[in-house]
């Protein structure tokens, strides 16, 4: 009777183990994953709007661009916000997930920065360029550098390329592969590293000041809300999407980031 009991009793725990696997949707709250700047700080001018409405927004602050995918994914989270379309078809690629844009919502133009040279044009023969580890991120890294004309990629429009890539390289720069988050801690000990916006903001960063090189308002990398397909037909993720893209929101950004985050709506 006893083994009977344990038995019984470790097979309810496996059930409730397996039921977190996903979160059971309430139609009075949105969970939301997103890094910290600028995406959470932009989420938390819609709350208000939200909560009007009648809809609680629950946002879940992340440092790394794998868990809110996966999060997502599992049915753990709702949607998240904060990345780019290339990037978003790179891990759907890698990890055979099949999370879809829903609304693109800012652009975050992506730069160089450096501790050691005020200007692109001081950087020194065989200087040390960081770049992110992933492929959307370093091919974009790699396109601002061949715009600025320190390289040449064998395809300019590679939105993937790597520094197998790199077919001139006049001023002999060694790449260091690092991951994305961990860019603005690096920053000291390279000549330049490449650094997506949000990373930059949070490290006290200002793009518009601080980049030696700069993407401009034609960047097609547009940060995205993201989810399931059934996602897209959700009347709480509509609502997200209304606020997001509502004028007072456009005029937060333009006021708070000054030109470092851009409207894309």
């Amino acid at each position: 009777m006893q083994r009977r009991l344990l038995l019984a009793a470790f097979a309810s725990l496996l059930l409730v183990g397996c039921g977190k696997s996903a979160v059971p949707s309430d139609p009075n709250v949105l969970t939301v994953a997103a890094t910290a700047v600028p995406h959470a700080e932009i989420l938390e001018v819609v709350k208000p709007v939200l909560a009007k409405e009648g809809l609680k927004l629950d946002v879940k602050v992340f440092n790394d661009y794998v868990q809110p995918n996966v999060q997502v994914s599992e049915g753990r989270i709702d949607v998240n916000y904060f990345q780019t379309g290339p990037y978003l078809d790179e891990f759907n690629k890698a990890k055979g997930t099949h999370l879809v844009p829903i609304a693109g919502i800012h652009v975050e133009p992506f730069g160089a920065y450096s501790r050691k040279w005020k200007k692109i044009g001081e950087l020194p023969d065989g200087a040390t360029v960081a770049i992110p580890n992933e492929p959307s991120n370093s091919g974009r890294a790699l396109q601002l550098l061949a715009k600025g004309g320190l390289i040449t990629l064998r395809d300019p429009k590679s939105m993937s390329a790597t520094p197998k890539d790199v077919v001139a390289n006049p001023k002999h720069l060694k790449f260091r592969e690092i991951e994305a988050a961990t860019l603005p801690r690096v920053l000291g000990e390279v000549d330049l590293a490449m650094i997506n916006t949000n990373y930059a903001l949070d490290a006290g960063l200002n793009p518009v000041r601080d980049a030696l090189l700069i993407e401009g308002k034609d960047s097609p990398y547009v940060n995205f809300v993201v989810g399931t397909e059934k996602a897209k037909s959700d009347p709480r993720v509509a609502k997200l999407i209304a606020a997001l893209r509502s004028p007072e929101v456009k005029a937060f950004i333009q006021r708070k980031y000054e030109g470092a985050v851009l409207p894309a709506f």
